[in-house]
């Protein structure tokens, strides 16, 4: 009896480790840019898939840009005096995707969005139905979000139930 709930405990666990794990880590701009002037936005974006359950990161120097997330009107004039929510001036900037559906980010220093010649720091990423894509894990620091703190308290959750399991 114990044996058989050891399995069923280990499959679960399977289970909740694989479905996590298969969503994709898309650093903007990378590899050959990141959030700054000189890379295009469209063409990245248009290179990547974009799944619910995936991640952003926008690297950036602090001071230097920003990332906003804005409604599309925003998004199409470049107006960054309302933005949905102002996400970070960090070096690194993690957005969670948890849906499908349009999302839209432009840099609000002044005159950073309507850059000409890449289109200027702002992105549109269209989040569409499936699982989520498959990508190697960041090489950067880990993230400190509260994204990242859910994970670690679900992986370390998961170490007490597998443990518990197997002392019944």
């Amino acid at each position: 009896m114990a044996a058989m709930k050891t399995i069923a405990l280990l499959a679960v666990v399977s289970t909740a480790v694989l479905g996590t794990a298969s969503a994709a880590t898309h650093r903007v701009g990378e590899p050959g840019g990141a959030w700054d002037l000189t890379t295009d936005y469209g063409v990245w974006a248009s290179s990547n898939k974009f799944h619910p359950g995936d991640e952003l990161i926008f690297r950036h120097q602090p001071g230097a840009h920003n990332v906003l997330e804005v409604s599309k009107a925003d998004y199409d004039s470049c107006n960054a005096t309302s933005p949905i929510t102002t996400l970070g001036a960090g070096f690194f900037t993690y957005v969670a995707l948890p849906a499908v559906g349009t999302r839209y980010f432009i840099c609000g220093i002044p005159g950073h969005c309507t850059t000409t010649g890449t289109g200027g720091m702002k992105l549109k990423i269209d989040v569409v139905p499936g699982s989520p894509s498959s990508s190697p894990a960041p090489a950067m620091p880990p993230p400190s979000s509260a994204a990242a703190s859910a994970r670690a308290t679900i992986g370390f959750g998961l170490v007490v139930l597998l443990a518990a399991g197997l002392m019944a």
